[in-house]
């Protein structure tokens, strides 16, 4: 989290970490350090996951956003009392499939991947696609307003 700053590239670098540590476990030439082998594992992993962001322009949807979304959709009293329930028609129902999945069940990437029988990455591509989606519809639907 310090290395990238941002919680969801930390948890995507440790899982990388553990997955490239596991698969190279039989390389570490002194057991005894371990610990700094898999440090370094982790760094790298990190740094690896910085790179892949700087390459994408990741715009996260917070929660949060979500969650005001939400409850703004809930009072009766604005026009806009519908906003996320209309973003969500605008996109594709793959799009509404996959943000549902993982952001309102909670599911993770690799689930995603095994559920729909697709690569990890493709399912991070397909996440990426459908918040840039669903914040344009957001935008539209707030500017429309």
């Amino acid at each position: 989290m310090a290395i990238l700053g941002n919680e969801a590239d930390a948890r995507d670098a440790t899982q990388e970490a553990f997955v490239q540590a596991w698969a190279r476990m039989g390389t570490i030439r002194d057991p005894g350090r371990f610990d700094a082998w898999l440090q370094r594992v982790a760094v790298n992993a990190s740094r690896m996951v910085h790179r892949s962001r700087r390459r994408r322009a990741v715009r996260e949807i917070s929660e949060s956003q979500v969650t005001r979304t939400a409850a703004n959709a809930g009072s009766a009293d604005s026009d806009d009392s519908n906003v996320l329930d209309v973003a969500l028609q605008h996109l594709d129902i793959d799009q509404r499939t996959i943000l549902v999945f993982h952001h309102l069940e909670g599911r993770s990437v690799a689930e995603l991947a095994d559920l729909f029988g697709i690569p990890m990455g493709t399912v991070k591509s397909r996440l990426h696609t459908a918040r840039g989606a669903l914040q344009k519809a957001i935008d539209a639907e707030t500017d429309d307003s």
